[in-house]
């Protein structure tokens, strides 16, 4: 992970960790205990990844590594040659934020998308999993066949960044 953050002068700090939570929201708190540790300021940090039914959540924790495959199209070959044969397509996106405050008191906000898996990729817009992903709001297209701006009102991402948003406001 690489983050930025700027006071009078830019720094870089490059930092691994490891997600070894057994939840999004272990995850994301883990990731921001991280950077808040070393910069005692106020961090948001996430997780976030595609749980399918009909194989047992995966690739869920492990979405950006699933099966140690490299590339995202290898990732979404493997979730479609895992549901071959299979009637069961229900999926869904969930994401986690994690806000560590001023005081470093940690607050999370969780959101989830739901939707099916399609037969074969489609679309170029999005990354990930989004080629397969039909949402429920899709209207039958997958997430990367739709405007960002469809992402940006309906994702498990907006969801909890509004989340966010809405708690920030109310302090």
């Amino acid at each position: 992970m690489v983050f930025r953050c700027t006071r009078r002068v830019r720094k870089t700090i490059r930092l691994e960790t490891e997600e070894t939570g057994t939840t999004f929201e272990e995850n994301a708190a883990l990731k921001a205990r991280a950077v808040h540790d070393l910069a005692h300021r106020c961090v948001i940090a996430d997780d976030s990844g595609l749980e399918v039914e009909a194989l047992g959540g995966e690739p869920g924790l492990y979405s950006a590594r699933y099966k140690g495959l490299e590339t995202e199209h290898e990732r979404r070959m493997a979730v479609l040659k895992g549901l071959e044969g299979k009637d069961n397509r229900n999926a869904r996106f969930v994401t986690c934020i994690c806000f560590i405050d001023e005081k470093g008191q940690e607050h999370l906000f969780s959101g989830t998308w739901n939707g099916v898996i399609a037969e074969e990729e489609e679309g170029t817009n999005g990354f990930g999993y989004d080629p397969i992903f039909i949402s429920e709001d899709g209207n039958g297209k997958t997430t990367a066949s739709m405007p960002l701006s469809f992402k940006e009102k309906y994702s498990h991402r907006a969801k909890a960044v509004r989340g966010l948003i809405a708690y920030l406001q109310s302090r």
